[in-house]
């Protein structure tokens, strides 16, 4: 994990949902990373121009609700990816990725806080938007 910058977040339970609160995921501790994803799949999945996720260690994540899921397969590798969903209002709560299963990644959105620690790695900046801005300090990767 990177030092310097980034502020430090409170090492007890953070808790992440779905828009109607139905599909909730609670991860302890700090994130292992914070990235910001430019690809055009994650433009695609969140109707953004970029998604934005923390990985937690998946012991440190607890998951409940309903959900289903979604399986897309990676641009660079094909390598695939798991995403689950609230199967009432449709709001991805997290994913993982296979050949890293031991991480789970949340959407940094649905945990509904301002103050969430900012990207520290951001990815595919070959299809970033050009008017996006990406912290100073984050490591770039295309």
């Amino acid at each position: 994990m990177r030092s310097g910058k980034i502020r430090p977040m409170n090492a007890g339970e953070q808790r992440a949902s779905c828009s109607c609160g139905q599909l909730r995921a609670t991860a302890v501790g700090n994130p292992a990373r914070v990235s910001m994803c430019h690809c055009l799949a994650c433009q695609r999945r969140t109707g953004s121009t970029y998604g934005v996720q923390a990985r937690f260690p998946r012991p440190r994540v607890k998951i409940t609700g309903e959900a289903r899921e979604y399986v897309r397969y990676a641009d660079e590798d094909d390598s695939e990816r798991r995403f689950f969903f609230c199967p009432k209002c449709g709001s991805t709560v997290y994913y993982v990725t296979y050949g890293n299963s031991d991480l789970v990644a949340i959407p940094v959105g649905a945990f509904a806080d301002p103050e969430f620690r900012a990207p520290w790695v951001s990815v595919w900046e070959s299809r970033r938007h050009s008017w996006v801005s990406v912290p100073p300090d984050a490591e770039r990767i295309d």
